[in-house]
């Protein structure tokens, strides 16, 4: 089968438009959504997000909106930024910067697959951002939640000191504990009967009724350590959670849900971007533990799948991040066929 056939025609963005949203976006505000700026004469300067520095090398021209880095080159405008330093691909860093300006990014056919047009398997960018935005506040608000449950939940502190992390990493990953009980994220949110709540794979909805004749729920989560699952934009959008002891399912993900698929998202992923890029490097590993672990360890370029294979998605967000992908999973026959998949996938 010819590569035409396996990938149908697509649809490109126009350059004039490319053009015109350039002019219209103030890279000042794009850049400084994630590096502090200060004003410097003509331009803006900060820290190189791209490397490590202690003086800042890194500008912002709004007169010519593009930024440069005198330490490590770093270069570019405000899409390639949003595809540098957030990991988006072309299509979706032109949609942001697109919302933020109030524009419609216009599609012209092509008769070939390029670059503007994605790749496959990436997941669709949401046609209701309102809903989109109502998924992510509910997912930060339970992370928030969890995050205070932890500081009064001894029993997962102890856990947690026992596996030799120290409260600075778990405040770096934004570790958390769901108590035990049926509906703790009652007290966490206004309307726990919101549809929101099951979209967003916090509640499960009982085919048993209640005192009122309404379908139970119940917390999806409950005595387990909580590993908030980011996004390449630092958004909240799926945990897992470990048992404290024994117990099965010994780790439990989120379902898939608008915000999230096991098999585009990587563990760790937003953390470990600047030190994936310092390394040059990514190590891939098999658990959440095995990232928080090997970053208080002095290997903060790791990351993990998330209870499945890993897959060519995974391997396209790796490979925007750095060209050497370094696989380490259990010698077992379970972890001898993990990295034997791995290698189909890079393939």
């Amino acid at each position: 089968m010819s590569c035409r056939a396996r990938f149908p025609p697509r649809n490109v963005i126009p350059h004039s438009f490319l053009q015109d949203l350039l002019n219209r976006v103030d890279i000042v505000d794009v850049v400084g959504k994630y590096v502090q700026l200060k004003k410097g004469g003509a331009n803006f300067m900060g820290l190189c997000p791209f490397h490590n520095e202690k003086s800042p090398s890194f500008t912002v021209s709004p007169t010519k909106q593009f930024y440069h880095c005198f330490g490590c080159g770093a270069h570019g405008t405000a899409i390639g930024f949003l595809m540098e330093h957030a990991g988006l691909t072309f299509p979706e860093a032109v949609g942001e910067l697109a919302q933020s300006v109030g524009l419609t990014v216009p599609q012209e056919p092509s008769p070939m697959r390029g670059a503007t047009a994605g790749a496959p398997g990436e997941r669709p960018v949401f046609a209701d951002r309102k809903s989109a935005a109502a998924l992510s506040d509910v997912m930060q608000t339970a992370c928030d939640y969890y995050r205070k449950a932890l500081r009064g939940a001894p029993e997962a502190i102890r856990y947690l000191k026992k596996r030799g992390l120290t409260g600075e990493i778990a405040a770096r990953f934004g570790l958390g504990y769901a108590p035990d009980g049926w509906q703790n994220l009652e007290g966490a949110f206004a309307d726990y009967r919101s549809d929101t709540l099951v979209e967003a794979g916090l509640v499960i909805v009982s085919e048993k009724l209640d005192a009122e004749g309404q379908p139970r729920r119940y917390d999806r989560f409950r005595e387990r350590i909580m590993f908030p699952i980011r996004n390449v934009k630092g958004q909240v959008i799926g945990f897992g959670g470990r048992v404290l002891e024994s117990g099965e399912p010994k780790y439990l993900n989120s379902p898939e849900t608008p915000l999230f698929s096991k098999g585009s998202e990587l563990y760790g992923l937003f953390e470990a971007r600047l030190a994936i890029r310092e390394a040059r490097s990514v190590l891939v590993v098999e658990g959440y533990m095995d990232v928080v672990a090997l970053a208080q360890l002095g290997f903060p370029n790791a990351v993990a799948t998330l209870g499945t294979a890993c897959t060519p998605v995974h391997v396209q967000k790796l490979l925007r991040q750095t060209d050497t992908v370094i696989f380490s999973f259990d010698g077992d026959a379970a972890g001898r066929r993990a990295a034997r998949r791995a290698l189909d996938a890079c393939l």
